[in-house]
């Protein structure tokens, strides 16, 4: 038996699961009870320089950032891929500035994190 807590909609389960390698059924017990929500690990850096804000409209993979730190980009310039699903999406820029990523390549992120700042 192995014990595992799962957060499912923000809500934490302890678990405990059996497996069973004769072909039989793998057999999961019913939450025992809820345990304290453990903290998400960071999935992006503190936002670095003042600017606006610009947030993962999905949660993915950072599968590239398009420019390097302090580049000046342009409204509409695709700043970032996310991959989802085996699907890449571009993030554009919302308007001309500075471009400050506040997430590295690899980085996985949940809808509304924050990915960079244009200033």
């Amino acid at each position: 038996m192995r014990k595992f807590n799962i957060n499912v909609n923000g809500k934490a389960y302890a678990v405990e699961v059996e497996e069973v390698l004769d072909g039989g059924q793998v057999v999961v017990s019913a939450p025992k009870a809820a345990v304290a929500p453990t903290p998400k690990a960071a999935v992006s850096a503190p936002v670095a320089g003042n600017g606006e804000p610009v947030n993962a409209p999905m949660p993915g993979l950072v599968k590239k950032l398009a420019f390097a730190n302090g580049a000046t980009v342009k409204k509409g310039d695709t700043i970032i891929i996310l991959e989802a699903m085996k699907m890449d999406t571009p993030v554009s820029a919302p308007k001309d500035g500075v471009i400050t990523y506040s997430t590295s390549e690899g980085t996985n992120v949940d809808t509304g994190a924050v990915l960079c700042t244009i200033a």
